[in-house]
């Protein structure tokens, strides 16, 4: 049971418009505002910077924890100790280690789902966020290494464009590349004498095609975006003038 009900779950945890209810709490419609958007970035725009933060953290963890606990409940027994919770140990549903693949393509699965759920929820007419924030999540969840140089990423891109979505855009862009290098110089049990993932051929197959499932759907999410871009009409965060 647990191996469908996890994304399952996953997908209606991530289909809460934590984003929208945030803003009607204020009497705000957040559709007719700004971008019309849901996410945390058109939050942060119309309400402020505590609320677009807020939204910004739920959407995240709507990510997280789905994915964490799929990591936990569905494992396999050659996979290592990280991100474990050790209350749901005695209810893991451990598979052998031929069925690795199983194990790490429910728990990708599961991730993608709270992505999907965020982007198109059905509570508001199969509309949604971007996805972004939600993406961080299951990526921290998955390959916490990895979320330091999306952001770094993310970060460099906006200080450089002050454009969000073009911050957006390349960091999502470059997860597949990422989580290849990863496999290229992940060594196995961490030990710099072993081989790497990739040498051993037990490198996170699952992981890669979820990571350019992602990408593409980040692009995909950000079209009016990038057509808003080519005819330089996309919002961009000013820097604020010292006085």
């Amino acid at each position: 049971m647990q191996l469908w009900i996890c994304p399952l779950l996953a997908f209606l945890l991530g289909s809460i418009p934590f984003g929208l209810l945030i803003a009607k709490a204020r009497g705000i419609d957040i559709r007719k505002q700004g971008s019309g958007n849901i996410g945390a970035t058109n939050v942060l725009r119309v309400m402020g910077k505590k609320y677009g933060v807020a939204c910004l953290v739920l959407d995240a963890l709507k990510g997280f924890i789905p994915t964490l606990l799929a990591i936990n409940l569905i494992r396999f027994s050659a996979e290592p100790t990280s991100m474990v919770i050790t209350g749901l140990q005695a209810h893991a549903m451990v598979l052998p280690s031929d069925q690795q693949w199983l194990a790490q393509l429910v728990q990708v699965l599961t991730g993608l789902c709270a992505i999907l759920g965020h982007n198109y929820s059905p509570w508001v007419g199969f509309k949604g966020g971007k996805g972004i924030a939600t993406s961080a999540g299951v990526v921290i969840a998955l390959m916490p290494a990895a979320i330091v140089i999306l952001l770094l990423a993310w970060y460099l891109l906006f200080v450089t464009t002050r454009y969000v979505s073009v911050a957006s855009i390349g960091s999502v862009a470059i997860l597949p590349v990422v989580t290849h290098l990863g496999a290229r110089f992940h060594h196995l049990h961490n030990d710099p004498t072993l081989p790497t993932l990739w040498q051993a051929g037990t490198w996170n197959k699952p992981l890669f095609a979820f990571s350019v499932v992602v990408a593409l759907l980040g692009v995909w999410k950000h079209r009016s975006n990038i057509q808003r871009l080519r005819l330089g009409t996309e919002h961009r965060f000013e820097r604020r003038q010292k006085t």
